[in-house]
């Protein structure tokens, strides 16, 4: 399944739980985002239902580097060519092929890290993004630094259509809420990340949950003045 969610920015389903987003350029598209390792076959078949071929995904920026978002990322380069960008915080991660131990704060993430079905083809970057520039070529995709699910956790905001990408920062399954705590690397420090993002906000695409239009907006920005510490 997939639905445009602003002018420019395109949701994919790559699962029942998981989203993964298309973003027009100005020389192609950029992804953000893959998924698990079934994730590459639903996006090159959405990139052919909009009467384009694989080429034409030419980077992908990942949000971060855990296995639901970068399990396919190796195999989608190998399909498409895309060069492929992450945080340099979240980098060794990637080229690592699994989360190490001091990734996860609870007993849980790193219960889940060590088994082999949560590791992933090492994937070696082509080049990273920081804080505040905006991905050349990709239709106006600025980087918003927000660590603490992991240490190179970004979020993108696409200034053109006002689209907030905000990965796993937040999730939206029934409610707005963080992840599980157990599950991030240092919780305490994603509520400051998030204080940061822009005011002027459209759309907000979640790598789990449904996007929020603009008539929510204000409910969301509600959920961020009233996050608490951790």
């Amino acid at each position: 399944m997939h639905d445009r969610i602003a002018p420019g920015v395109t949701r994919i389903a790559t699962s029942k739980r998981d989203n993964a987003f298309l973003v027009d350029g100005d020389d192609g598209f950029t992804l953000v985002d893959v998924g698990w390792a079934k994730a590459p076959a639903v996006l090159l078949d959405t990139v052919a239902a909009l009467g384009r071929k694989p080429s034409d995904i030419r980077r992908v920026v990942l949000t971060h580097a855990h296995p639901d978002h970068v399990q396919g990322a190796e195999e989608l380069r190998r399909h498409t060519g895309a060069q492929i960008f992450v945080h340099a915080a979240d980098r060794p991660w990637l080229e690592a092929g699994r989360v190490p131990a001091e990734g996860r704060c609870g007993a849980l993430g790193r219960f889940i890290d060590r088994l082999p079905a949560f590791h992933w083809t090492p994937v070696e970057a082509d080049g990273t993004v920081a804080d505040g520039e905006v991905v050349d070529h990709s239709g106006g995709l600025r980087v918003i630094h927000t660590p603490g699910h992991s240490p190179g956790h970004i979020v993108l905001f696409h200034e053109p259509s006002g689209a907030l990408l905000v990965g796993d920062a937040v999730f939206n399954r029934g409610k707005l809420a963080f992840g599980p705590a157990a599950l991030a690397a240092d919780p305490n420090i994603r509520r400051a990340g998030l204080q940061r993002l822009p005011h002027h906000i459209s759309t907000v695409g979640f790598a789990h949950g449904v996007p929020l239009g603009s008539e929510h907006i204000p409910a969301f920005r509600e959920f961020l003045a009233e996050l608490p510490q951790q």
